[in-house]
C-alpha cells in the first residue's frame, strides 16, 4: 500500500482532492514501476488539481507532471532496480497518472537517468520548469545568442521557468534583464543574478508603434500574450525570442509582421513535453553543467503530498515564487 493525491469527480463535475491510500494494482499498466522520491508544482498541476481538471483525461486521477526517483522494477532492458530516473512530460500527469505518489509506473521511454552530479532533489528543484527554461537558452544559443551583445529579457521571472533561465543566463555570463509584477521579488530575482528588474507594467502599455527602439538581444518569454507582442517590437535584429508559456494569453496584439520582417526576429516555441530523448539528456547534462546549486536552492520551497491542493490553487494566482519541491514521502 502506497499514498497518493488522487483527484475525483463526482456526478455533478464538481472536482475534489485528497491523499488516498492505493495498491500497486490500482496502477495502471506500464513497464517500469519506480519509487518516486520527489515530484513539483507547475501551472498544468494547477489546473490539473483545480476546479474542472480541463487538462485531465480520466478520473479518477494522479495529478503531478514531473517526477524523480528510483527504478522498482522494470520489464526494459534499459533500467534495472536501483536505477535513478527522472520523468518530464509525456502527458504524464494529465492523460497518466502521474507523480503526486510514492509508486508510479510508466513507459520506459519516458524516463532519463538521473544526470551526474544531482541528487533527486536536485533534479525536481530543477523539474519541468527548469528543463523548459534550459532547452529554451539551448534553441536561443543554436539560433545565434552569444554574450556580449546587451541584455536578455526573462519575462515572468520569478516563476519557476523563469527563475531557472535567469540564474542559467546570468552563470553563462549573460546580461539579464527580468520582467516581474511583484516588487517584493526584487531581491530573489538580483539574488539569481539578474542585472536589471523590469517592472511588468512597462511592457504591458498599450502603444500603436509598430516598432521601438531595440532593447533585448534574446529573451525567454513564459508569459505571451499582449506582453509578447510588446517585446517583440523591442527586439535587436536578427535575434530570437523563445516562448515558452501562455499564462497571459494565447492572443499577440500588435503589427507582428514588422520585426519579423524588418528586423529578422524570430519567434521559437518550446515544447518540453514530447522532446526527443538525445535532447532531453542533453538539457540535463547542460542544467547539471551551467545552473549553481546555490541559486537552485534559493529557488527551493518543500512542501507535502497534504499541501498540493492550496499549493494548486495558489500557483493558478501567481502566488508562488521560484520552485516547489514535493517531498512524497513526507
Amino acid at each position: 500500500m502506497f499514498k497518493a493525491l488522487v483527484v475525483d469527480k463526482d456526478d455533478e463535475g464538481k472536482t475534489s482532492a485528497s491523499v488516498k491510500d492505493l495498491e500497486l494494482s490500482d496502477l495502471p499498466d506500464a513497464d517500469v514501476t519506480v519509487a518516486v522520491e520527489y515530484s513539483t508544482v507547475n501551472y498544468k498541476d494547477g489546473l490539473c488539481i483545480g476546479p474542472g481538471g480541463g487538462l485531465v483525461r480520466n478520473y479518477p486521477h494522479i495529478p503531478g507532471i514531473d517526477f524523480a526517483g528510483t527504478i522498482e522494477s522494470s520489464s526494459d532492458d534499459r533500467y534495472k532496480p536501483g536505477d535513478k530516473v527522472v520523468l518530464t512530460g509525456w502527458r504524464v500527469g494529465e492523460a497518466h497518472w502521474g507523480g503526486y505518489s510514492q509508486k508510479a509506473r510508466v513507459k520506459a521511454g519516458w524516463l532519463v537517468p538521473l544526470p551526474d552530479g544531482l541528487t533527486t532533489r536536485q533534479v525536481m528543484a530543477v523539474g519541468t520548469a527548469g528543463l523548459t527554461a534550459m532547452l529554451a537558452v539551448m534553441a536561443l544559443e543554436d539560433h545565434g545568442m552569444t554574450q556580449g551583445h546587451g541584455p536578455v529579457l526573462v519575462t515572468g521571472a520569478a516563476g519557476g521557468v523563469g527563475s531557472v533561465a535567469t540564474a542559467v543566463l546570468a552563470s553563462l555570463g549573460y546580461e539579464v534583464a527580468a520582467v516581474t509584477g511583484r516588487p517584493e521579488t526584487a531581491d530573489y530575482l538580483t539574488g539569481l543574478g539578474a542585472s536589471r528588474i523590469v517592472p511588468r507594467e512597462e511592457l504591458t502599455e498599450v502603444t500603436r508603434k509598430p516598432l521601438e527602439g531595440e532593447s533585448w538581444s534574446g529573451c525567454v518569454d513564459a508569459v505571451a500574450g499582449a506582453m509578447l507582442g510588446r517585446v517583440l517590437k523591442q527586439m535587436k535584429y536578427g535575434t530570437s525570442v523563445a516562448a515558452v508559456g501562455l499564462a497571459g494569453g494565447a492572443a499577440i496584439e500588435g503589427a507582428l509582421i514588422t520585426p519579423f520582417i524588418l528586423r529578422g526576429v524570430n519567434l521559437l516555441g518550446i515544447d518540453s513535453v514530447m522532446q526527443p530523448y538525445a535532447n532531453r539528456v542533453r538539457a540535463w547534462q547542460r542544467i547539471a553543467k551551467d545552473l549553481p546549486m546555490d541559486k537552485l536552492e534559493a529557488m527551493v520551497q518543500p512542501a507535502t503530498l497534504a499541501d498540493l491542493p492550496k499549493l494548486g490553487a495558489d500557483i493558478l494566482k501567481g502566488q508562488v515564487k521560484g520552485r516547489v519541491v514535493v517531498d512524497v514521502n513526507a
